[in-house]
């Protein structure tokens, strides 16, 4: 095939047109913020992980393929394996009574019954949609295997994953979650990142789980952060590392801003 013959621009002032500036945002987390936030979880008691999907598209963070018990993390993929066998239709208001409770206010009685629906195939058609590796259930959807990788690719395609109609109720769910249970990713945030998450706690042997997962996004900026840990004193403890890792990652010394 030929090459077509290169157009050398007339001569004059003001004839070649100004190139389109090319855009600088800078990727968030810096690397510096990587750095510190790798420092804090690694003074923190128990076994932590953590994964973020900077605004780059680029995975890092510290043991991101580590194991947990899932507890009630796993209702956001409850949530998307419901409304992706739902994309051809309106959801009824019975529907809606399960969904809502189950994501704002983490109502184990109706991810039960959603879970009845989607079911293990279900939770597993989820995993490879949103490029898991390291997922599995088996029965109960609060003993679902978790990683912190697997949950920053669940919610860095959480808009592609979910069916167009029903996309901006399950984001509405996902950003209203009760006041008391947004206590770690929205919690260390800045006030300009819009979060959707999903959090879940509960007691193991080796003391208390402490999870959180969430897509931010700041105008046509997104990163998803997922922060998972196992062992710690108290949900208190639990809950300061999961904002202590977000405000790590996401603040900018330079604003005076804390970051543990």
């Amino acid at each position: 095939m030929a090459l077509a013959a290169a157009v050398t621009p007339p001569e004059g002032p003001g004839s070649v047109p100004e190139p389109e500036p090319e855009r600088t945002d800078p990727v968030t987390p810096s690397p510096g913020a990587l750095e510190r936030a790798r420092a804090f979880i690694r003074r923190r008691k128990g076994v932590k992980s953590f994964a973020v999907i900077d605004t780059s598209g680029r995975m890092r963070g510290s043991h991101l393929r580590r194991r947990y018990v899932s507890a009630s993390v796993v209702k956001a993929m409850l949530l998307v394996g419901y409304l992706r066998g739902a994309s051809d239709r309106r959801l009824g208001p019975a529907e809606r009574g399960l969904l809502g409770p189950m994501i704002r206010r983490s109502a184990n009685d109706k991810a039960t019954s959603v879970h009845g629906v989607v079911g293990d195939g279900g939770l597993r058609a989820v995993a490879r949609a949103a490029h898991m590796r390291d997922f599995s259930v088996y029965g109960s959807w609060a003993s679902a295997q978790i990683t912190a990788a697997d949950q920053a690719r669940l919610f860095r395609r959480l808009d592609r994953l979910l069916p167009a109609r029903h996309r901006e109720y399950a984001r509405g769910l996902l950003s209203s979650v009760v006041s008391e249970q947004s206590w770690g990713i929205p919690a260390g945030a800045p006030p300009r990142w819009r979060v959707y998450f999903k959090g879940g706690w509960r007691p193991t042997p080796r003391g208390r789980l402490v999870h959180q997962a969430g897509r931010l996004e700041d105008g046509d900026r997104v990163l998803s952060i997922a922060v998972l840990t196992d062992g710690g004193p108290s949900h208190g403890y639990g809950t300061r590392t999961v904002r202590g890792v977000t405000r790590a990652l996401l603040s900018d010394p330079s604003d005076g801003a804390p970051t543990g």
